[in-house]
């Protein structure tokens, strides 16, 4: 029985957590919810802390990698990778303006924190930053989310122009912390964070318009995931001169692995055997496949993009299109760094969400409980516009990239 629980998927575990939560912010005594509620204030602090070093843990070695192989083909692929994430951020927003407004007719929720509700704080707050009030125990980041960008994007490009290999070494070792820092303690303990979110929208009458609104989301994000696969493989097919649904539903096997795995690296073996099929070149395969593994998130893109504007329409926030934008620019580029293991695209964004977008703890954690639940159908559409990119490359590159496929090893290996 123990072992069953063990292997049921994250996104099941964060439903259980919601349902859970509901339930017992019905009859949960408040004595008894504050203890959740100063957990949720120890791992949003300590979310805020890994922030800085998730981002330079991701984008360095990201970009350092970047310089192996055929430079110019690695940053096409990277430009139609970013171009397509855009594109997927973009039409989100505009969908989002359309759809959303007259769904919540003016329902607000306030800042998804106990600010509003002082009988449901924490016993004691640790926070990033001092704030003044009551018992508080600071843990500040080693330096800010911007600061932490441009360090990596400088050394990241430095040692690929370069071509160090003892820092870059370093690098890519600091990235098996990070990852295994949002793999062994971020995400399992992220249902704990979701449950005591949620008993906190619960006991401030706050969770009906919470799910609502978010399960109008799910459908929009879901329809808009079908839409950019339809306009990834028309424009694919326009390029390579194949049928773009026989193009497309020759990627199935890749879609539904993703849909059980969660995971764009795991899945790479059968993209692969995929992209084949639609008659792309073995060494163009190889070198598409494993990169755009790790840069291309459209559907991460979509989830991210719908999702954070739903909690910005809830809570007030800003979400016109000069103050958005900027975000959905810096997010294609932290798609970029995301590792292909479950849950790696929004921790590399959880950054964003809370220096761009003002986003408190309660609101990351959201995020995270929101994203993770759909992973599965963000991967899936990641995987499968990958091999519409490789068609494209393919149909550009042709024999030229045959002589650096052998690179392509390292790209697999390290996804």
């Amino acid at each position: 029985m123990v072992k069953t629980f063990r292997r049921l998927p994250l996104y099941v575990w964060i439903l259980i957590a919601i349902v859970l939560a509901v339930i017992c912010g019905q009859f949960f005594p408040t004595g008894l919810a504050r203890v959740f509620f100063t957990f949720n204030s120890i791992f949003g602090t300590f979310i805020g802390f890994a922030i800085p070093l998730i981002i330079i843990g991701l984008v360095t070695p990201a970009l350092a990698e970047l310089g192996s192989g055929s430079a110019k083909w690695i940053l096409l692929t990277t430009a139609i990778a970013y171009v397509s994430t855009m594109i997927a951020g973009f039409g989100t927003w505009g969908v989002s303006h359309l759809v959303l407004p007259p769904f919540l007719q003016g329902q607000t929720i306030g800042a998804l924190d106990a600010s509003e509700h002082p009988e449901l704080e924490p016993y004691f707050t640790v926070a990033n930053a001092h704030s003044g009030d009551g018992v508080e125990i600071v843990v500040a980041p080693v330096m800010d989310v911007m600061t932490a960008l441009i360090l990596a994007f400088v050394i990241g490009i430095g040692v690929s122009l370069v071509r160090g290999t003892v820092v870059k070494e370093g690098f890519r070792e600091f990235r098996v912390i990070v990852v295994a820092l949002v793999e062994k303690i971020l995400i399992p303990l992220l249902p704990l964070h979701i449950f005591g979110i949620f008993m906190n929208l619960t006991m401030s009458g706050d969770a009906t318009r919470v799910i609502s609104t978010f399960l109008a989301v799910v459908v929009m994000t879901f329809s808009l995931c079908m839409l950019i696969l339809l306009l990834q493989y028309a424009l694919a097919g326009a390029v390579a001169h194949r049928n773009p649904l026989k193009s497309l539903w020759a990627m199935k096997d890749a879609f539904l692995t993703a849909l059980g795995s969660s995971s764009s690296a795991a899945t790479i073996p059968v993209t692969l055997e995929c992209a084949r099929r639609n008659g792309v070149s073995k060494p163009v395969a190889s070198f598409v496949v494993p990169l755009c593994a790790t840069i291309h998130l459209s559907g991460s893109a979509i989830k991210i993009t719908g999702f954070s504007l739903a909690i910005l329409f809830l809570t007030g926030g800003h979400t016109d299109f000069a103050s958005y934008a900027p975000f959905i620019l810096m997010l294609g580029v932290m798609m970029i760094a995301a590792p292909g293991v479950p849950g790696g695209a929004i921790a590399a964004a959880a950054g964003l969400l809370s220096s761009m977008l003002g986003f408190n703890d309660a609101q990351v954690g959201l995020m995270f409980a929101t994203y993770i639940a759909l992973d599965s159908f963000g991967t899936a559409t990641n995987v499968t516009g990958d091999g519409a990119i490789a068609m494209i490359i393919d149909r550009l590159a042709g024999k030229q990239l045959g002589a650096h496929a052998g690179g392509v090893d390292d790209h697999m290996k390290e996804a």
